[in-house]
């Protein structure tokens, strides 16, 4: 019982703060934007915690089902946190840009964030990183098609037409990811996997009972909610009237979620293991925008509140961007530090952008 309490702390902490934090949830909010601010950052820290016990769980599960199902269950679960909390935040107060600057910056981060850092960090110490071509060729061409059928033809559809096209992009992002998966688990499911022989992945392995990982990692998404709806409403009142840039909100959302797979990632590209890299940033990017999308445009329906999914002329530059030196680098199947050094520039002018409020 000792050990189990012990590896799974973080849940007990965020059990605790959640046990305080929802009785006294209208006084953090009330009590001056000072407060609201610290309860909002504690509680971003909290889920956070439990966003990785999540991501640890997700990983057992992984390894027991095996590749390509293991990525998949690890992108989901990173997924499913930021519909949850997202669903919760759009709840609370309707902003109309949420949704779309979540996705964006979930790209940004997942692209040229984690492909970013981990192809230097990976290209240094190991030189070129193999990897399977078919995968990111794959990956990025289906995410050039989500992206640009839910975000940037809505700037183009006139808002008489906008629940037309809000229930098309709702079937048609169902059937791709419908398509996506029937390709990667059947007939072309070595197309996401690499032979890897003497990399030390032994040490990376992680012990635990399939029943056991799967009722924690439900029981976290859970938690991830409860702590979300807190946090939705004191982050509003902390930021209100501070000049911070409205993206902040989704730069928050989309860093929680992604956080797990930062981490992932990094071990994975100091083992010298590009594929799980590749996979996990580009599967998780496909994932938020092909999953994501249904999920928000049903909200908006159901409440009859039209949002914005269409990127702003310079979202639209970064995306493209992104999008063609993704291409470019993983064309080869092999990255590099010179590769992952591209990347790591435009997620750092993503944030300059961001944070300019572009």
């Amino acid at each position: 019982m000792t050990g189990l309490l012990k590896s799974e702390g973080n849940l007990l902490i965020a059990l605790i703060v959640a046990a305080i934090a929802i009785p006294l949830e209208h006084s953090l909010a009330g009590s001056g934007q000072t407060v609201a601010l610290i309860a909002s950052v504690a509680l971003i820290g909290v889920i956070v915690l439990v966003s990785l016990r999540v991501a640890h769980h997700a990983e057992v599960l992984a390894e027991k089902v095996g590749e390509p199902y293991g990525t998949m269950i690890l992108t989901l679960s990173a997924v499913l946190v930021e519909v949850v909390i997202l669903a919760i935040m759009l709840g609370h107060s309707h902003n109309p840009t949420l949704a779309r600057d979540t996705i964006y910056s979930a790209v940004m981060l997942d692209i040229n964030g984690i492909i970013g850092v981990a192809a230097i960090l990976g290209g240094l110490k190991h030189g070129e990183q193999p990897y399977n071509d078919a995968s990111g060729k794959t990956y990025i061409v289906m995410i050039m098609t989500g992206m640009g059928v839910s975000m940037l033809v809505p700037e183009f559809i006139p808002v008489a037409h906008w629940k037309a096209y809000s229930l098309f992009s709702i079937g048609i992002m169902v059937f791709l990811y419908a398509m996506f998966l029937r390709l990667q688990t059947t007939k072309h499911s070595y197309f996401f996997s690499y032979t890897y022989a003497g990399t030390g992945d032994e040490n990376h392995t992680h012990g635990g009972k399939t029943a056991y990982s799967a009722a924690i990692l439900i029981a976290g998404l859970v938690l991830i909610g409860v702590l979300a709806e807190v946090m939705s409403k004191t982050l509003g009142t902390g930021l209100e009237g501070t000049g911070i840039p409205p993206v902040f909100p989704a730069l928050v959302v989309a860093a929680i979620s992604a956080s797990p797979e930062i981490l992932t990632a990094l071990r994975a590209a100091l083992a010298n293991r590009m594929q799980p890299v590749i996979n996990i940033a580009l599967g998780a990017s496909l994932s938020t925008v092909v999953l994501t999308v249904p999920v928000i445009e049903l909200i908006s329906l159901f409440n009859d509140q039209k949002i914005h999914m269409a990127l702003t002329p310079t979202q639209s530059i970064m995306t493209a961007l992104t999008l063609l030196v993704a291409a470019i680098n993983l064309n080869d199947g092999q990255t590099n530090a010179i590769e992952g050094t591209t990347h790591f520039v435009l997620f750092c002018a993503f944030i300059m952008l961001s944070f300019l409020g572009l």
